[in-house]
């Protein structure tokens, strides 16, 4: 059985990689760019309109950070899970609107199709093509053999739900089912019979959708019965991402705290000084660092110990959860009056916090897998 390298296997070039994403979106993403961008209009009847930059993506591509992750023998750089996740963790921290962190979604369940359309449906992923997933029922089920979409002679019907970044991707991965079972087919956005419906959801710095299927053709990139275990294969890294994600925003939020608690006055004491405040961002502090941790171990273990990975990264997304609801209470809180209105930036990576800690399942729900996972179905 492998074992995993020293620092999850974090060397220099995902360092190299964090880093340069970091700087970048100090750059070119900071939270009043943001608040600016996707908070200008606060009706509560504002149009669901989906507000991103298109050219920011463009220099993420520029940059390969769409091919991070896609294998070498398809165009990519072929790095492991734990870059993948060094990126997400800074776009949770920047709230940055994009496709990123739903193509790398689709990198890992391409990846683990292994057919030749799959491999060149990598290559458009590494050239820059945006991709996202369509595998959620009606329900909410996330399930690999769950889906509301059919796959009949050759084309598309049903519905696919909860399609994340819909609106600002090229193409979608759509799981159907088949006579001899799930089958995953690409399908391109502008494809006749494909329609786009916005869902309206808190979440300022992302879009959803519902994608219908009315005689839709595509490629099928994993034959029937073949798109349950490309599914299965790439949840561990897909919970890695969210994990990572929120991890990023929670940094966020504590580190925007603090500040406030160091220079907001009361009672001639900055805020910071009275236990009631300091005591709770230090738990903050202690839940990020046990959900960072899970996170790493669990992205690492991807590709060193895959035996093992679903585990580790229920375990990841079940903390991250948590965390991010604590972390975002103790923000709105310790900014007192301002900390509930639409000026405050805080609203923004509470609102992707929310979004996060319920996808692909909340903690209660990744502990009840683990129970059945550890104990067996009778748990």
């Amino acid at each position: 059985m492998a074992e995993q390298p020293k620092n999850f296997g974090f060397g220099e070039d995902e360092t190299m990689l964090r880093d340069s994403a970091r700087k970048f979106f100090e750059d070119h993403s900071t939270a009043d760019k943001l608040h600016r961008l996707v908070a200008e209009d606060y009706r509560i009847d504002r149009p669901n309109e989906c507000i991103w930059e298109p050219q920011l993506w463009q220099q993420m591509v520029e940059l390969g950070w769409t091919a991070a992750c896609v294998p070498e023998e398809a165009g990519g750089l072929g790095m492991p899970v734990v870059a993948a996740v060094a990126l997400a963790e800074e776009v949770g921290r920047a709230g940055c609107p994009s496709p990123l962190l739903a193509t790398m979604a689709s990198t890992f369940v391409l990846s683990a199709c292994g057919t030749p359309q799959a491999m060149d449906a990598l290559g458009t992923i590494a050239e820059g093509k945006a991709t996202t997933l369509a595998v959620i029922n009606q329900q909410g089920s996330w399930q690999s053999q769950d889906t509301d979409v059919l796959l009949r002679d050759g084309v598309l019907s049903g519905q696919a739900y909860f399609v994340q970044d819909a609106r600002k991707c090229d193409q979608f991965l759509v799981s159907a089912q088949s006579d001899g079972g799930i089958a995953l087919v690409l399908v391109q956005a502008d494809t006749k019979g494909l329609t786009i419906t916005p869902d309206a959801i808190i979440d300022l710095t992302r879009d959803q959708a519902r994608l219908s299927f009315d005689g839709v053709e595509g490629t099928v990139v994993a034959e029937a019965g073949q798109g349950s275990a490309a599914l299965d294969q790439a949840l561990a890294a897909r919970l890695c991402l969210v994990s990572a994600d929120m991890v990023g925003s929670g940094e966020w939020l504590l580190q925007t705290t603090t500040e406030y608690a160091k220079t907001r006055v009361q009672f001639d004491r900055p805020l910071g000084f009275f236990q009631a405040v300091k005591h709770p961002l230090v738990n903050v502090m202690i839940q990020i660092d046990n959900a960072k941790s899970l996170t790493y171990n669990a992205a690492c273990a991807v590709d060193h110990e895959p035996e093992k990975a679903l585990q580790f990264a229920r375990m990841a997304k079940s903390e991250a959860s948590d965390m991010a609801v604590f972390s975002s209470s103790r923000a709105v809180q310790f900014h007192g009056g301002i900390g509930f209105t639409w000026e405050c930036y805080v609203h923004l990576f509470f609102k992707r916090q929310m979004h996060n800690q319920v996808y692909l399942g909340d903690a209660k729900a990744q502990r009840a897998h683990l129970a059945n996972m550890v104990m067996g179905e009778a748990a």
